[in-house]
């Protein structure tokens, strides 16, 4: 049992984070997503160490952190497709799944023994100046206990994780809200393997290629597993009100006794979510039910996390 601080994200925690990094301990940081549980991609006792933390299966992949795309091509084979991606996406909320480069420097245990890599370049200032403090790659689930719902501030880090990791890095609540969207770049398609706020719309007309849903089958990639995102509460989904002993998290018309989104905005959703999952899950109801979200565009994130969270575990 370690005993778990929160810092501010500032040049200090910067240089203490990376130095634990160094020594193989993971470290909460924000990104512009959800907060990350950050370690060395390239040592395979730094990833043990997250997936100890977290109590993660390990047969469930890690992201891959990058700052520029030298470091991405390092990593993994960015074909002229990925690059097109990269180029309108990144920095931002869109991770590829690409073929490892020949002497990829990426430890086994982060691919899951895959021969693809998960890589992402976050926007997000403090989970930059990490990657960059550390000289490394960083692999970084989203910072929490496997399964649980997904951190969006410091305190829902220390919360999920107390005693488990040393440091959480602090710069207040995440923008985007939910995890990346995550694509499988192909020769001449994108499989979408988890969706986020880069919706299917907005890589098609980036790419100009078909984006296809992926089945079901094995796991390519992290946020595939049926249960995940899970409340320890159960979870009623598409309620227009309330049952007995439920706490209602409302969207649009149907108030709730807190809302995604009064006016029905699918932004102001995805960032408030796993926010108020956890706000309803630490309240006395025995209970939770969410209002109905759209499925078209931010909504169909929306909905899968929704969905997972509410899957028998």
């Amino acid at each position: 049992m370690t005993d778990t601080r929160i810092l501010p994200a500032d040049e200090a925690g910067i240089a203490e984070a990376a130095a634990l990094i160094a020594r193989a301990l993971p470290v909460g940081v924000p990104t512009e997503t959800v907060y990350g549980l950050a370690g060395d991609a390239t040592s395979g006792a730094a990833v043990a160490a997250i997936y100890a933390a977290k109590g993660r299966p390990s047969f469930n992949p890690l992201i891959v952190h990058v700052t520029d795309l030298a470091m991405a091509g390092r990593v993994a084979i960015l074909p002229p497709l990925a690059h097109r991606l990269a180029t309108r996406f990144w920095p931002g909320p869109l991770t590829m799944v690409l073929s490892a480069a020949p002497g990829s420097p990426i430890a086994s245990l982060t691919t899951a023994g895959l021969p693809s890599v998960a890589v992402r370049m976050p926007a997000h200032p403090a989970m930059r100046a990490l990657i960059l403090a550390s000289g490394r790659p960083l692999a970084a689930p989203s910072a929490n206990a496997s399964g649980s719902i997904s951190a969006t501030r410091a305190e829902h880090v220390a919360r999920s994780l107390a005693g488990r990791i040393p440091l959480v890095l602090d710069d207040g609540p995440t923008t985007v809200g939910i995890e990346s969207t995550i694509v499988a770049v192909e020769a001449d398609r994108l499989r979408l393997l988890r969706p986020g706020a880069i919706t299917v719309e907005m890589l098609a007309e980036a790419s100009g290629v078909a984006v296809e849903r992926a089945g079901g089958g094995s796991i390519e990639a992290p946020g595939q597993m049926a249960s995940h995102y899970a409340p320890s509460k159960p979870l009623r989904l598409n309620a227009a009100t309330a049952e007995a002993g439920e706490y209602l998290i409302g969207f649009g018309a149907v108030a709730g006794d807190v809302t995604l989104s009064a006016s029905g905005c699918l932004d102001e959703a995805a960032a408030r979510l796993f926010d108020l999952l956890h706000a309803a899950d630490q309240s006395n109801a025995a209970a939770i039910a969410v209002a109905p979200v759209p499925q078209d565009g931010l909504g169909l994130a929306i909905n899968d996390r929704l969905q997972r969270a509410a899957a028998p575990k």
